[in-house]
Parts: C-alpha cells; sequence; structure tokens
C-alpha cells in the first residue's frame, strides 16, 4: 500500500502545490532563488543503504522516518531546480575508514556534470585522512561534510590535527554534524568541538542543524568565533520540534547572528515538505531581512555566487 508521503513524490499535481508554496515563500521574503548548504547526493548504493537505515528506524533515529523525496537523482536535481534553489551541495560521509577518497571522487564527478552543486568532500579520522582533504581541495573542494555522529570518531582524534589545521588556513567551510541530535553519541556535543575550535579558532565550521538539541551551547560557540557558522536543518519544523524544541528565548541570539546563519534542509532525506522547512523558518518571527539573509545572501557571499 502506498503510503500518504509516496503519494506526494509520485503525484504531479501535489508536486506542482509544493513548488507554488515554495514560489509563494520567496515572494514573500523578496528573493528570486535560494542556496541550500545542506542536502544530499552520494552514490546510489550508498544512498540506498542510508535509506534502508531510514526505514528500519535504526538506532541513531529511533523512531519512523519516512522518505518524502525517494526518487532517482534527475528528478531530485529537477525537483530542488523546480523550487528555486541556484546552489546546494552534495553532503556525503564515510562511516568506517577507506571510504573518504572513493567518496571525494564520486563527488568531484558530480560536481563537474551539475554545475549548480557546490563541490563538496568529506574525511574520516584516519591514516591518510590529511592527504584525502588535500586532494579533495586541489580538486576545487568548496565545502566539506563532517558527520562526527555517524563516523563515531572524535573531532580531537590526533589523526586529524594536520587535516583540521589544513582546513582552516584554506578557509573552506565544513558542515558538521557534531550536536547530540537525533541521538547523543560519545563524541557529539559541544564539548569537543571547543576543543577543536579553541586550537583552531580561525575554522570556517558550520554547525548543523544549528546544533540540535544544544541549541544555546552552539549559539554561543557562534558568538565567540568568527568563523562558526549554522545551518538551519530539521530546524522549527514540526518533526523536531517534537522532541528538540528550539528554546524562544534563544530567537535574539539567533537573530543578532543573522549574518551567519545559513539555509539547510537535508533534501531529500527529510520527512516532510521541503515547504515546511521554508515556513517554519517564517513562523519564527524573525523578519524578512533576517529570512533574505538565511535563505539566500548568507550563502552567495559565504561562496563567491
Amino acid at each position: 500500500m502506498t503510503s500518504a508521503t509516496e503519494q506526494g513524490t509520485r503525484n504531479g499535481p501535489v508536486r506542482e502545490d509544493e513548488r507554488a508554496r515554495v514560489a509563494a515563500f520567496r515572494d514573500r521574503v523578496g528573493v528570486d532563488q535560494l542556496v541550500d548548504v545542506h542536502t544530499h547526493f552520494m552514490p546510489k548504493r550508498l544512498l540506498d543503504k542510508v535509506w534502508a537505515y531510514f526505514d528500519a528506524a535504526g538506532p541513531l533515529i529511533g523512531r519512523p522516518w519516512p522518505i518524502t523525496y525517494r526518487e532517482d537523482e534527475d528528478r531530485r536535481l529537477a525537483t530542488l531546480r523546480g523550487f528555486g534553489v541556484r546552489a546546494f551541495t552534495s553532503m556525503l560521509y564515510p562511516h568506517k575508514p577507506g571510504m573518504a577518497r572513493s567518496l571525494n571522487d564520486w563527488s568531484a564527478d558530480f560536481a563537474a556534470r551539475t554545475p549548480d552543486c557546490l563541490h563538496t568532500a568529506t574525511f574520516y579520522a584516519e591514516p591518510g585522512a590529511e592527504d584525502d582533504v588535500r586532494r579533495a581541495l586541489e580538486q576545487g573542494a568548496r565545502v566539506f561534510k563532517c558527520h562526527v555522529q555517524v563516523g563515531a570518531f572524535d573531532p580531537n582524534d590526533p589523526l586529524l590535527k594536520a587535516t583540521w589545521g589544513l582546513l582552516a588556513e584554506a578557509g573552506v567551510p565544513v558542515v558538521t554534524h557534531c550536536g547530540s541530535g537525533p541521538v547523543a553519541t560519545e563524541h557529539t556535543g559541544p564539548g569537543p568541538i571547543a576543543a577543536l575550535l579553541a586550537r583552531h579558532p580561525r575554522l570556517r565550521l558550520v554547525v548543523a542543524h544549528l546544533g540540535m538539541p544544544e541549541y544555546a551551547e552552539f549559539l554561543a560557540l557562534a558568538e565567540r568565533y568568527d568563523g562558526v557558522l549554522l545551518d538551519t536543518t530539521m530546524a522549527f519544523t514540526d518533526f523536531a520540534e517534537r522532541d528538540a524544541p528550539f528554546p524562544r528565548e534563544a530567537l535574539p541570539r539567533l537573530a543578532a547572528l543573522g549574518d551567519r546563519v545559513l539555509l539547510g534542509t537535508d533534501f531529500p532525506n527529510i520527512p516532510y515538505s521541503y515547504a515546511h522547512q521554508l515556513e517554519t523558518l517564517e513562523h519564527t518571527g524573525l523578519g524578512t531581512p533576517w529570512l533574505r539573509a538565511v535563505c539566500h545572501d548568507n550563502g552567495a557571499r559565504l561562496f563567491g555566487l
């Protein structure tokens, strides 16, 4: 039996309605296009495994998580472009040693054939991590993904000492899942990242999911370090608010950091519509200039678009 979510992704009129919702949001905000720094494209075999993990509600999820945009690569690209996304990423990440280089090669090829994708790379805490990152930079990587939770490594692992130094020197943003949502693991939370930034204060680190659920602590790191940014992935959505609500008393702090907050969505691996993510940002009440900066201007400036 086809679920409502699956029907939504396959039914043309439903998708047209969602495009209209996104277009109406852009009109209200005053932007023709969006810049989304947290979207996932990866080799089909790996993406299938990721989707299977979500389908099984694995231990890092703990509850049903239907994939709204379970489509082939061409359809997913068309969907993003139909929403008016002018630039996006191919966030991919290894869960064990020996994967990063091949993932980076795939991503380099994907960026070459997908001009609106910001060339994305990744790394793992393993011997040769610095060489992998240096090679990816030489290939033209513009943004990196570091998934502390899935990778199950300490960002302060000595194997990464030179890697972080190289990234700080290059000034290339690193979108980092370091918060403890949806489930805390040994190396998640603000403590390890605070230690990392103390050693590499110039690191341009993008805290994914606004640091969910340790929002206040990661806001404090952004307030302390000018190179720290935050992305909005899943924040404020009904799905996230159920277990990890953003503290409303922290909204003024998020507003004050308006030039360092970036739109992220986790497309296609989200259990709700793309339009819902945008509309929930609007419901924060932080205002049109903040939304315009978050949804377009900050990302365009960061990547020189």
